[in-house]
């Protein structure tokens, strides 16, 4: 139980810089019960055993980025030393027991090295998880990159909005008026309290960032042509942060309609996702004729 608590002490010791795993140097003194500077000193009488790739001095980020890190190693504050840390590779260790020539030395580079090849073995027999790890942080970035730049475009919207008067029953909007047009969209949204209902032929992205402005509660459903450009993840995605969202297809209507609470109808003249770009209009209609609508959906 001891040797394996020794083992796990010294795995998790072990760390990746510039893709290769290494130790660093304060972290091998305190192995093999030396001060640091007494192994980096018997390090540079043997010099010539410790080629590039056994030993590497670190750079100033590389340094920083191992400061901010939340590992086990814990490397010393720069004001502690008077020169950036050393690290070793597996190799680097090895050697590092014919300098030091002591029963003690030898005993712990055995560990260290049974260490090596232990962290080896885990990263290969896990490579697909870690695989996909980097592609979902990868993702998640880019997705908050996407809805931070999103969301600052619809902020500006809603700050025009105070100039549109929501209780029209109808308007017209020319060509260029993009902001115009997506400000009275989002007052459309914004009435709702309980259900969306949107029929919309060619229906992408940009018209769920619209959306996921609704207020919490409201459930959205779409109706579209099934060549739509929107996908099963797409929708899965939305409903992580704004349920709930259902996604129908259909081929049997043309114009664009949006149901609210199951009694404002509005028309409106352009796919919703080219408001602005040509002229077009809305009129709200005679909610009674909300079933034969979706009857004949």
């Amino acid at each position: 139980m001891e040797n394996e608590l020794v083992s796990l002490q010294i795995e998790n010791k072990i760390i990746v810089i510039r893709g290769v795993q290494v130790m660093i140097d304060r972290d091998l003194a305190e192995l093999y019960g030396v001060e640091t500077k007494v192994l980096n000193q018997a390090v540079k009488r043997n010099i010539e055993r410790f080629p590039e790739h056994f030993m590497f001095q670190l750079h100033e980020e590389e340094f920083l980025i191992l400061r901010s890190q939340t590992v086990t190693s814990k490397p010393e504050n720069r004001g502690g030393r008077q020169y950036l840390p050393y690290v070793f590779t597996e190799q680097g260790c090895a050697m590092l027991s014919a300098v030091l020539r002591s029963d003690t030395a030898v005993q712990v580079s055995i560990k260290i090295m049974d260490a090596f090849v232990s962290m080896r073995h885990f990263l290969q027999s896990n490579t697909e998880i870690f695989a996909e790890l980097k592609s979902l942080q990868h993702y998640q970035m880019q997705l908050a990159i996407h809805q931070k730049e999103a969301d600052k475009r619809i902020d500006q919207l809603f700050t025009l909005m105070d100039k549109y008067n929501v209780k029209d029953e109808q308007g017209i909007f020319f060509q260029g008026q993009i902001f115009d047009a997506y400000a009275k969209f989002e007052s459309f949204i914004a009435q709702a309290t309980k259900e969306i209902i949107l029929i919309d032929g060619y229906v992408d992205l940009s018209i769920l960032q619209r959306l996921a402005k609704k207020n919490q509660g409201v459930n959205i459903t779409i109706y579209t042509n099934p060549k739509t450009k929107l996908t099963i993840q797409d929708v899965q995605h939305f409903n992580a942060q704004y349920p709930t969202l259902t996604l129908k297809y259909t081929t049997k209507i043309h114009d664009r309609f949006m149901i609210i609470d199951n009694t404002i109808l509005y028309h409106i003249g352009a796919s919703l996702k080219d408001l602005g770009k040509k002229c077009f209009a809305f009129q709200i209609l005679d909610s009674s004729i909300i079933p034969a609508i979706l009857q004949n959906i």
